[in-house]
Parts: C-alpha cells; structure tokens; sequence
C-alpha cells in the first residue's frame, strides 16, 4: 500500500482479504489458535516461524490495524498496547533497564510526567527534563554516557508545544540515542515526524485515531532507520543473546523489525498489556474516517481559536494556527495541513474565574478526555496534572488559569454560542 496517499490507507491498509473471506476485518475474539503438530507450536515458542498461539502476544485484529497505523506513519514495523500510557512505557523499557538514563522533554502529557518523573525510577531508570524551546547545546549538555532515549511529544498535551522534531532528531543522534516522539495530537494525516528524522513513534489510539471516546488504546511503529548494531554496547537487550530466548539476537535475526518483535516476545511476553481485539476492530473503524475527522477537527478549531482571541474577557489563547503564536512558524513547516483541534487558553481573573466559567458550558463538557467528535473541555491544574506542584506546573508549560478545550466535529457556531453563553456569566 506504499503507493497509495494516506486517505487511501486509511480505509485500506492492514486488512487485505483474500477470495471468500470477509471485505471488512473480523474480530478474532479467541485466545489461543490451534496446531496440528507439537512441533509446529513449538517453533512458534522459538520465534523461527511467524504465527498466532496466544492473543497476548498476537492477535490477527490486532496485527491487521498496527499495519495500517505503522503505513500510515511510514515505518517498518508497530504493535498495539492496552492504553497510549502502555505505548510509552514499553517503547522507554524496551531499550531502558536499572542504571539507565532518559531524557525527556518537560512539556508532556501530565501522565507521561510522572511515568517518566516516578514509576520509572523506582525501577532504576533516571530521567532528566528539558525544556523543549531550549537550544540543541543546551539540551546536548544533559545527555550521559548512560543516557538510551531521548523523549518528546508533537504536539505537547496539554501545552500545545511544538516540537522541532529536527532539531530533536540531529542531538539524539548526536548521541547516539533514538528519537521517540509521542504524535498523539497531529496523527499522520497532519504530521509525519519519520520524516525529520524520529526513529520511534508512540500514539494513544484513544484520541483522534479512536475518535468517539469508546475504547482506550495505544500504539508503538519503529520507522526501523536506528542502527542498533553502530551503538551494540548500549542495547545489549537487542544486540546481544536473549536466554529466554534461547540466545536469539534481535538484530541478527530479525533486522529492521528487531525492535517491535523484542518489544512483543519479550516485553508484552512478560507485562501482557494487550489491546483486545474488540477494541482493535472499533479503533479500525475510527481510522476509516481519520482523514475526514481531523480536517474537521482543525477547521472547527481555527474558528473557535479567532472567536477567543478577539474577546475581552480572554486573557490569552495558545493555538499554533494563530498567526501571531510563537510556533506558528514551526507548525507551518511540520504541520502545514494542520495542527490538531486543542486549544488551550486562559481567562483574565486567573485560576478561580477560569475554573467557574467551564461550569457554565452547556453544550462543552466537562471530562477527563481529549481529542474525540466532542467538544470537551479541561482544567489540568485541576485535574490531568493535579500531582504536580506549581514549578512542575511552571516547566511542564501548564499556567494554574489554563482550560484545555479539545473541539469536536458539531457545527462551529454552536461550540462558539456556548462559550459566548458561558464567558457572558463572568
């Protein structure tokens, strides 16, 4: 399907029916598939032959709607996770083990803060954060002889950073580590960060790609340019013998799909946070309109975006569509069809008139979600990043008045007559 443009892919990659099967992709809603022979299973067991024997390792749903997001981003190989926080914690721990060190950018999901920040460290991994504005000597002087990831989203949540993923991209592999990047908010459809130069993409499904708030997901594709073999002491886990393996090297024998089939024998192996089938084959049918959804999206958010930032009891709006925003330049150049449908913005008053205006929306939700055919809204201080304290807050770019609004697909002018509605009560 490489040929084809990413609308194309989105309706037809992954599932390719052969005469007599089903036109649209089947739940295999089973655990385990059967064999004829001993011997047949355990090959399989041995990874020298590709198959299905247990769905939390593979499923054939599943594997059918990776290949359409790995083509859709353009790498060699993806796996499906429980959640987009599973995506990203096996893409760190896949290469990261006690007596590491990451780096990470500090404006991310409140979340992947804290995976990053905490869960990790008990674990022995250590992180480091780092302004993503920060220049590429500042954030070079961070990096340790230990150091195996360097770390950032696209588009931050609920920041609305935008990443320059060249930048980025030119110090870790200065370094010789790789880029991981989180493309949660643009998608593929309105960025493609292999292109400049990440080697690792994370998503969490949950967002655009599910698009309707039905199921939690996530979504790890290698673009398989990392040579892990240049720097083969500092990946021994994919360079070296695994003897759960019987001494198979990832890299010898499985070459540019090393990562993500480590990623799946060894570590879904041993963690098992599987996305069910049943939610892959929802989270397909929301990748059939992904094209047409995230164009919507970002239309709606560019009206919403000028209505605020003409109105007087704003105090001020980030969206990178905004001519006048600090990363509306580097929007342009990664971004050019689009950014995504969050804005976030804050109101004059401060934290108190901010969080009592969003209780005024009628038709504007208030819910621990983002990026669906809703139109939703947030407080993060107050919510998504309530375990932070305030110079957390600070350097992770999330201001105490801050209100994340995540527009949906509904007519602009009613999203625009609710929060006129609402601004009127302040």
């Amino acid at each position: 399907m490489s040929s084809y443009q990413i609308e194309t892919k989105c309706i037809q990659s992954g599932w390719h029916p052969k005469r007599g099967e089903p036109r649209v992709l089947p739940i295999y809603q089973s655990t385990t598939f059967k064999y004829d022979t001993s011997d047949q299973m355990g090959r399989l067991f041995d990874l020298e032959d590709s198959g299905y024997f247990y769905t939390r390792l593979q499923n054939p749903t599943n594997d059918a709607v990776a290949e359409k997001i790995c083509e859709l981003e353009g790498g060699v190989a993806a796996m499906l996770t429980s959640s987009g926080q599973a995506a990203n914690y096996y893409a760190v721990f896949n290469i990261c083990e006690a007596g590491d060190h990451m780096i990470c950018s500090s404006a991310v999901y409140g979340g992947t803060f804290n995976l990053f920040s905490a869960t990790v460290k008990k674990q022995g991994i250590e992180c480091t954060f780092v302004d993503p504005d920060a220049s590429a000597e500042e954030i070079a002087a961070e990096f340790r002889p230990n150091t195996k990831v360097l770390f950032a989203e696209t588009i931050a949540n609920p920041a609305l950073v935008v990443l320059d993923i060249e930048k980025f991209a030119k110090v870790a592999h200065e370094h010789g580590v790789p880029l991981i990047v989180d493309n949660t908010f643009p998608t593929p459809i309105n960025c493609r960060p292999f292109e400049w130069g990440a080697d690792i993409v994370t998503h969490s499904t949950t967002k655009y790609m599910d698009g309707h708030a039905i199921c939690v997901g996530g979504c790890i594709v290698d673009s398989g340019n990392f040579d892990w073999e240049k720097y083969a002491d500092k990946y021994p886990g994919l360079t070296q013998p695994d003897p759960t393996y019987h001494g198979i090297i990832y890299t010898h024998k499985f070459g540019k799909g090393a990562y993500i089939t480590k990623a799946t024998a060894q570590i879904m192996r041993d963690l098992g946070s599987i996305q069910s089938p049943q939610n892959a084959f929802l989270l397909n049918v929301g990748l059939e309109t992904l094209h047409l959804r995230v164009a919507r999206h970002c239309e709606n958010a560019a009206k919403v975006a000028e209505f605020l930032h003409g109105h007087d009891k704003v105090a001020w709006v980030n969206y990178a569509g905004l001519e006048d925003n600090k990363y509306h330049a580097l929007a342009k150049k990664y971004m050019p069809g689009g950014t995504c449908g969050v804005i976030s913005f804050g109101l004059k008053g401060g934290r108190e008139v901010s969080v009592g205006f969003m209780d005024k929306l009628k038709l504007i939700a208030i819910v621990t979600h983002v990026a669906d055919a809703r139109t939703c809204v947030l407080h993060p201080a107050s919510h998504t990043h309530r375990q932070m304290t305030d110079e957390q807050l600070e350097e992770a770019g999330v201001a105490p008045d801050l209100i994340r609004l995540s527009v949906g697909i509904e007519n602009a002018d009613d999203i625009i007559a609710d929060l006129a509605q609402a601004l009127e009560t302040i």
